[in-house]
């Protein structure tokens, strides 16, 4: 049976997240021996709860207001990892500063990115929402580059750089002149994937080594992330006058399973199996976003979707990919 250590590992997989990309210990998780569940298996659900997620949003707002699809999903999910920390009896982190960084943890990597996501969807499918959400990976390295002097480019991360953006191009169909796309929604779903890796920058400047665990980070940010929703939705919405059952369940889905649930099968599989592993969820994201969209919404699909999409991801892999070092055995 092996023990916690003081080896840590920076969490970098985007999302729908809910939790700041801080470094994860593995003391901040039960030991991999012990664990009931194959970490396939997890990885698998994860993939299923984060490709779901943009079909929720979808049925969701046909209900109600984007903010308050956003406000709904952050409060669940801020009951699912508040019940965790009184079960493991953590406590919220303190200090004013730390406090301040998280409002804007808060806001770059959930209220912001959960709103434009909600607001697009009014007028995209939840399948091409899915697939902006898969260039967050592009955006966070060419962001990387500016922001992080430790991440040097590389002719192969350049390359998937353009080879993800042409991707991109293609999934909006640039040779038509975006005929047929709403770009305001489109524009919003795309903002929403960059709010993430500045946002993991920040976190990364700010919060990264702060000596608090992941889940009380974690919990903290929604924590905030739901004060800033239940400030900002009465301002611009009304309180509802029904509360229609199938579009409730799809938020509390979205903030239970979602946001709460997901962050803690994340957390538990780069503490497990490493970042690099942990990260490939994001090749199955838009996959099982455009199957959920096209089969149980019976959103209409064009050759261009899933090409541009695999064009995507393919970039995405380039970016993310590492040089080998000399005389490194390869993993099995």
């Amino acid at each position: 049976m092996s023990t916690p250590t003081e080896r840590t590992v920076t969490a970098t997989a985007p999302a729908p997240l809910a939790a700041p990309p801080t470094e994860v210990t593995t003391a901040d998780t039960a030991s991999p021996g012990r664990r009931a569940i194959d970490w396939r298996i997890r990885f698998g659900l994860l993939s299923l709860i984060w490709g779901f997620s943009f079909l929720l949003i979808k049925v969701g707002t046909e209900a109600y207001a984007p903010f308050q699809v956003t406000l709904g999903r952050l409060v669940f999910g801020t009951v699912v990892v508040a019940a965790v920390l009184v079960v493991k009896r953590e406590r919220l982190p303190r200090g004013t500063r730390t406090w301040l960084h998280l409002a804007v943890a808060a806001l770059l990597l959930n209220a912001l990115p959960f709103s434009l996501f909600a607001y697009a969807e009014l007028t995209v499918p939840s399948t091409l929402a899915g697939i902006c959400n898969a260039t967050s990976p592009l955006w966070g390295m060419a962001l990387s580059l500016i922001a992080l002097s430790e991440d040097r480019p590389t002719r192969r991360r350049v390359a998937g750089l353009g080879i993800g953006f042409l991707g991109v191009l293609t999934v909006l169909g640039a040779w038509q002149g975006f005929s047929g796309l709403d770009l305001a929604g489109t524009a919003m779903a795309l903002l929403a994937s960059l709010s993430y890796p500045i946002g993991w920058i920040y976190v990364r400047r700010t919060l990264a080594g702060s000596g608090h665990s992941n889940l009380s980070l974690s919990g903290a940010q929604l924590l905030v992330g739901t004060v800033e929703l239940a400030v900002v939705t009465p301002l611009f919405t009304d309180v509802p006058a029904h509360f229609p059952v199938v579009p409730l369940l799809a938020v509390v889905a979205l903030g239970a399973l979602g946001t709460g649930l997901a962050f803690q099968l994340q957390y538990a599989l780069v503490a497990e199996v490493g970042p690099t592993t942990a990260q490939m969820v994001t090749y199955f994201v838009p996959v099982i976003a455009t199957a959920a969209g096209v089969t149980l919404l019976g959103e209409s699909l064009s050759w261009s979707t899933p090409v541009g999409a695999a064009i995507i991801l393919a970039g995405a892999a380039l970016t993310q990919s590492r040089p080998r070092a000399r005389g490194a055995a390869p993993r099995p």
